[in-house]
């Protein structure tokens, strides 16, 4: 029940951040973090039993987060060249993206995404939705629903490279908890990565 009322809560979270209907007056950065609160809190307390086995923390950890993160750039990169040259829509959806990054100076934006936004999401979706989904539907079946629901969420935006884009990251730090059986390279690579393509390197 739990579960299933926090998804809800994210649909409508996302709503209020991508919907078009409600853009304009409220700050994204504020609504996310707040979003990223409320669902971090539930998903804290909901997993608290198995605090030990979702925060195993192993040196190498630090290692196959940054490459991941890198990993993941890179394989962006590569998409906004091919989609930008396939597609003419490509290049104003993925501007569209980077809209809400004036709404804070980049340095907020940045601490936003590494201290908190890209941890939490790694703590909410991986360690709470897939953790649990999994355990419920199986390790495959999970695996992907939980991918699923996390591109679903960005559906408000009527954007389908942000639709895109959020299925390919759900798939891949989905893969990542699935491989290593805990949340640290998921939280270190999102993190990072975040940062990167937001602040730091866009591609758009």
């Amino acid at each position: 029940m739990v579960l299933a009322l926090s998804i809800a809560a994210a649909f409508g979270f996302w709503y209020v951040l991508f919907g078009p209907a409600l853009a304009g007056p409220l700050n994204f950065w504020a609504v996310m973090a707040v979003a990223a609160g409320v669902l971090g809190l539930t998903a804290v307390l909901s997993c608290r039993r198995d605090a030990a086995r979702l925060y195993r923390f192993e040196p190498n950890h630090l290692l196959y987060g940054v490459a991941g993160a890198a990993l993941l750039y890179a394989v962006f990169q590569l998409g906004h060249i091919a989609a930008t040259r396939l597609f003419d829509f490509a290049a104003p959806q993925i501007s569209g993206i980077y809209a809400s990054r004036g709404e804070a100076s980049p340095l907020i934006v940045g601490l936003v995404l590494l201290l908190w936004v890209g941890p939490i999401e790694e703590i909410y979706w991986r360690g709470f939705v897939q953790d649990r989904l999994q355990q419920k539907w199986g390790p495959l079946t999970g695996f992907l629903a939980a991918a699923a629901i996390y591109a679903l969420v960005h559906i408000w935006a009527f954007n389908l490279m942000l639709f895109l884009a959020a299925g390919l990251c759900g798939l891949f730090w989905g893969a990542v908890y699935w491989r290593f059986k805990s949340l640290w390279p998921g939280i270190i690579s999102h993190a990072l990565w975040d940062v990167a393509i937001f602040v730091l390197w866009p591609v758009g």
